[in-house]
């Protein structure tokens, strides 16, 4: 059994991580997401609340990195998976300096181009996928298809 984070902002992106959900079964996750009540209806009354946050509002970036760091400090994660955006981009780079293995799923809205933040995951994680094909590079994001 691994000890997971799984991160996301609301949205699309919380739906694609819920739609993931079932490869965790069997191992201790840890969900983070930026809305309150969010993860409760998908049954997950544990999830942890991160400010949510993007380049255009740097002081909560700066709380919500903030408070990933507590989390990650205190879960010690083996594996940190996130649908973006900003707070999972975080959390892989906090994730690194912890040993944690890291895998960032673009969101399957980004058709035409990566996000800011899946571009810089391609610097960050080890794994980083796209959803879709005309999307994948050899030695950039990895089509392996689609969470939708």
């Amino acid at each position: 059994m691994k000890r997971i984070v799984a991160v996301s902002s609301s949205g699309g992106h919380w739906e694609q991580l819920m739609l993931l959900s079932g490869s965790f079964e069997g191992h201790d996750v840890t969900y983070l997401t930026t809305m309150a009540g969010l993860a409760e209806r998908n049954s997950i009354t544990d999830a942890l609340l991160v400010p949510d946050c993007n380049r255009n509002t740097p002081f909560q970036t700066v709380v919500s990195a903030w408070k990933i760091f507590k989390i990650i400090a205190r879960v010690r994660p083996q594996v940190i998976v996130t649908t973006g955006a900003a707070p999972g981009i975080i959390a892989i780079a906090i994730g690194r300096l912890f040993k944690a293995k890291t895998i960032w799923i673009e969101s399957v809205a980004n058709s035409e181009q990566l996000s800011m933040s899946g571009r810089i995951a391609g610097y960050l994680a080890h794994e980083q996928f796209t959803q879709w094909e005309h999307l994948a590079r050899e030695n950039g994001p990895k089509y392996v298809g689609a969470v939708l």
